[in-house]
């Protein structure tokens, strides 16, 4: 038995400046990539471990993974993609795929529809299963074009492996003969806030996580999933949707249907209206006077790299400075040039200069950067290793990093955009997150399961940066409208 599997994740926010070259993704290829899923916490890594334990011979063709950024380069997917069929053409008994289900090209809107495509134009007779994310953006092209779907039921994702493990699951007993499973996928016409997405407290992505796991325990369901969608993509099939793999195509159908009314019928609940800057800098220095130890958390969540932020938005901490805080550790921001000022002065050394604001956001008012001054407190590889609960044991590298302690605020200046992942983001430049006073992070999710326990109270901060929960500000072109929450005509099932 030969098995094909490889990992090609990008979640495209299509407003980013920010460019996905090849290099983006940072690719392992053929052994490298085997060696590097084998053991990791990803689908991939459920997908090698499910082919070795039948004894097949697995192929790892790629194995990349790039930061949410804007569209993916035509010459990058080109590549991915060969890779792929290249170990496809030769034959195989199934292919696994862990996909994002959100990846934008230059030439493709639905680039995980288009890859799909080209293998079953290529090996029409394949077993085909695709793990996605929570928030893609599913069309009907994707489902189309495999035999087993489904996606992660967490957000933050801890259940990765636990996805690759159900689709291989699927395609294990179609390849034991006996089952030739149907799917179903219902696209309701509504964009959902990523900050209503949480699904470790209660709200309205934990409940419909749960009808979905309800709707598996149905006879003859095999795999059902809430997908939030990523809504800061400029693309017709943008939002909320449902898929279902099934034993039959009516069970199948009737699992999506009734999912897809939950959604709808909760869809103001999946709206997330922020709060001014100002009123969450009050909500700060309020939750600062109170009781409780540790620090507040800022979380700038418009300027969340995770989501295609260029992260070097200075909004919030222009704010928190202004506000007159101190106290206040916050980073990482990246700004290679200050960086390269920082490290050419040497740890010690007093330094004024700009920070941040250096990349130009279409259709954003352009800002100055931020003027600081202060001494370098420390300097950097910027290299650390993720503890957990996500991309456990994964090394992670932001560049050359620098800390400036301007007396009311050090700050961790990096030179790639970086999601805090872990505490060693700022323990790796000899920065103790848990004794600020006031902890700035840019980002939405991923970094609570870390950053909150150590905190007294969380502040969601609203910046004007490219991955904003104000969906006003984005000039939607080819989303299909009417869309809730954008039109107060919308409406589902169409009328």
């Amino acid at each position: 038995m030969r098995i094909v599997t490889a990992r090609v994740n990008h979640e495209t926010n299509t407003f980013s400046p920010l460019a996905t070259p090849l290099a983006a993704f940072n690719p392992l290829w053929g052994d490298a990539a085997l060696a590097a899923g084998r053991d990791s916490t990803t689908a991939l890594g459920a997908f090698i471990r499910f082919g070795e334990a039948r004894g097949a011979t697995v192929v790892v063709p790629v194995s990349a993974h790039a930061n949410p950024s804007g569209p993916v380069a035509d010459a990058a997917f080109a590549a991915l993609a060969a890779a792929i069929l290249d170990a496809v053409r030769p034959g195989c008994d199934a292919i696994l795929l862990d996909l994002h289900g959100a990846m934008v090209t230059e030439s493709h809107d639905d680039g995980e529809g288009e890859l799909l495509a080209r293998i079953r134009a290529l090996a029409p007779g394949v077993l085909l299963g695709v793990a996605l994310d929570l928030h893609g953006n599913i069309t009907g092209r994707m489902v189309d074009n495999c035999d087993a779907i489904a996606g992660f039921k967490t957000y933050p994702h801890v259940d990765m492996a636990e996805t690759g493990a159900r689709v291989a699951g699927i395609v294990g007993r179609m390849l034991d003969g006996g089952l030739a499973p149907c799917r179903a996928w219902v696209h309701p016409p509504m964009l959902a806030h990523t900050l209503r997405m949480d699904t470790r407290v209660p709200g309205p992505m934990q409940a419909a996580v749960a009808a979905a796991r309800a709707a598996e325990a149905r006879p003859g369901v095999l795999a059902a999933t809430i997908f939030g969608g990523f809504s800061l993509a400029d693309l017709s099939e943008a939002g909320v949707s449902v898929t279902v793999t099934a034993e039959t195509q009516a069970a199948a159908d009737a699992a999506a249907r009734d999912l897809a009314a939950g959604l709808w019928n909760a869809r103001e609940d999946f709206v997330y209206a922020e709060a001014p800057l100002a009123d969450s800098i009050a909500a700060a220095q309020a939750a600062l006077a109170g009781p409780g130890e540790g620090p507040v958390l800022l979380l700038d969540h418009g300027d969340n790299c995770m989501s295609g932020g260029t992260c070097d938005v200075m909004d919030v901490l222009a704010a928190a400075l202004a506000a007159g805080m101190d106290g206040i550790l916050a980073g990482p921001i990246c700004d290679p040039e200050a960086v390269a000022a920082l490290h050419a002065a040497g740890v010690g050394a007093p330094v004024a200069c700009g920070l941040g604001n250096r990349v130009p956001l279409p259709g954003f008012p352009r800002q100055a950067p931020l003027p600081v001054s202060g001494t370098v407190a420390a300097l950097g590889d910027g290299q650390y290793v993720i503890t957990g609960p996500t991309y456990t044991g994964q090394s992670c590298h932001m560049g050359r990093a620098a800390v400036l302690d301007t007396g009311a605020a050090r700050i961790l200046v990096t030179e790639e955009p970086h999601e805090p992942w872990d505490l060693g983001v700022f323990t790796g430049s000899g920065l103790d997150p848990a004794a600020a006073r006031v902890l700035i992070l840019k980002s939405r999710m991923y970094c609570r399961p870390v950053f909150e326990p150590i905190a007294r109270a969380v502040v969601e901060c609203a910046s004007r940066g490219v991955t904003s929960s104000d969906y006003g500000l984005f000039p939607f072109a080819k989303l299909a409208r009417p869309i809730f929450p954008l039109d107060a005509d919308a409406a589902w099932p169409p009328r």
